[in-house]
């Protein structure tokens, strides 16, 4: 699903936040209208000192071993798994911005964009959302707060059929969560009220 029109003019905020690492997020909100709003949370780039670190590691070890076994294939070997390994890092694992895209009439578009610019969307429609809430998980030893999306059970009116959470990877910690979910819920209730009317 494409985001709203080219045409239509969006105003927009920016707001810096923690994850549950203390790292730095920074939430930029865009509304298009009352009712459609996008959220964009944006995550530390890489460290280029860990990035070097993990090299500088990987080769001396690499030279190390040469050394010992005096075989070049090592050292080759060592450049090769180094430079797969930060492909695989950047076009696989590596998210620079996730996006909340709530629009009433619509639904619920989450995008994923990941350091190679490669980009995962997954798209809900509003009919089989039943509510958006904050929840809580034991993470490394320790309580941390994640905002999800509960989808309706197609067979059971008042069960839950999935649990969908959103900003996965950014983790931001809860003062960001209560931001997202206070606008989620006035689209959310407009929308029920909407829905309600005959």
């Amino acid at each position: 699903m494409a985001g709203p029109g080219a045409g239509e003019q969006a105003m927009e905020d920016e707001r810096s936040f923690s994850d549950i690492c203390g790292g730095r997020l920074a939430l930029h909100r865009r509304y298009y209208s009352p009712y459609c709003l996008e959220f964009c949370l944006s995550c530390p780039r890489i460290s280029l000192r860990s990035l070097t670190a993990v090299t500088c590691t990987v080769w001396l070890a690499a030279y190390g071993l040469f050394t010992l076994c005096e075989n070049s294939m090592i050292l080759s070997a060592a450049i090769f798994i180094t430079l797969l390994g930060l492909l695989g890092y950047l076009h696989f694992v590596k998210i620079d911005h996730e996006t909340l895209l709530i629009i009433d009439s619509l639904g619920i578009q989450m995008t994923s964009s990941y350091a190679s610019g490669k980009e995962s969307t997954t798209f809900i429609e509003m009919g089989k959302v039943k509510d958006v809430i904050i929840n809580e998980a034991i993470y490394m030893q320790k309580v941390i707060y994640y905002l999800c999306i509960l989808l309706k059970d197609p067979v059971e009116p008042h069960g839950i059929s999935q649990v969908v959470p959103i900003f996965q990877s950014a983790k931001p910690r809860l003062d960001c969560l209560i931001e997202v979910y206070r606008s989620c819920q006035e689209i959310l209730a407009h929308q029920k009220a909407t829905s309600a009317s005959p």
